[in-house]
């Protein structure tokens, strides 16, 4: 197993206390929610930082956490945390396509309690290789291994892969950036999420300005239940 070095900038203390509350209620979630997914319905809502915090927190909280990086067309975490490897490293694609197996792809952070499944080459079409049973196979391993297990989805609305992805997860966090989601692209992800049986727990409204002072890319109260969120949105 390698260890994979990752460069995670420390959150300004607002946005940090905002993902410990969503930290404490993922704990609150039950002890039967342990694959989580951190999904949007489309890029650029902050699905991966916000998956990339929360898997930090609750490995630093003592739990045993893996993050899998199931965005295989167009994955970020390996540019914007600055992977550091000595050596060669074998990631999700590797697993899917036959070419690695479970122990392979599973690598060590300097994170304390937080392992990770990266993505060492993007796919231009991946659902096929989601629909294998080999990709089930995995995600049961890592419930037999791991307290949590976080999963950054692809968007929900813009391509078939984060369905297939749900149908494999405990629950689900949707992100939403505020004033910039459509109502009904919200609405669209829901009902995707709901034909998986994939449990909605509630949503990160990212992007909410509190007062007239901005605290960077992450303000105000992360974890809101979709239905406080969708009653207030003007937003068609």
């Amino acid at each position: 197993m390698k260890t994979i070095h990752l460069t995670i900038p420390e959150l300004p203390y607002a946005a940090e206390e905002a993902m410990n509350r969503l930290r404490v209620n993922v704990k609150f979630s039950g002890k039967e929610i342990k694959t989580i997914l951190i999904a949007s319905s489309v890029p650029n809502e902050g699905k991966s930082h916000v998956s990339v915090y929360l898997w930090k927190m609750l490995a630093e909280a003592g739990f045993k956490t893996v993050l899998v990086d199931c965005d295989l067309r167009k994955s970020v975490m390996k540019r914007e945390l600055g992977f550091e490897c000595d050596g060669e490293y074998q990631g999700l694609d590797y697993y899917l396509s036959g070419l690695a197996e479970y122990d392979d792809v599973i690598h060590n952070t300097n994170v304390e309690n937080g392992d990770i499944v990266p993505i060492t080459n993007l796919l231009q079409n991946p659902s096929s290789l989601l629909e294998d049973a080999r990709f089930g196979e995995l995600f049961q391993m890592l419930e037999d291994n791991y307290d949590y297990v976080i999963v950054d989805s692809p968007p929900l609305v813009s391509v078939s892969d984060g369905v297939l992805i749900a149908q494999y997860c405990d629950g689900a966090i949707l992100i939403v950036r505020s004033g910039e989601t459509p109502r009904s692209l919200i609405r669209q992800s829901m009902n995707q999420l709901e034909r998986t049986q994939c449990h909605l727990l509630g949503t990160v409204l990212n992007g909410v300005a509190t007062g007239n002072r901005a605290y960077g890319k992450y303000y105000g109260h992360y974890y809101k239940y979709y239905s406080e969120y969708y009653g207030k949105t003007g937003r068609d």
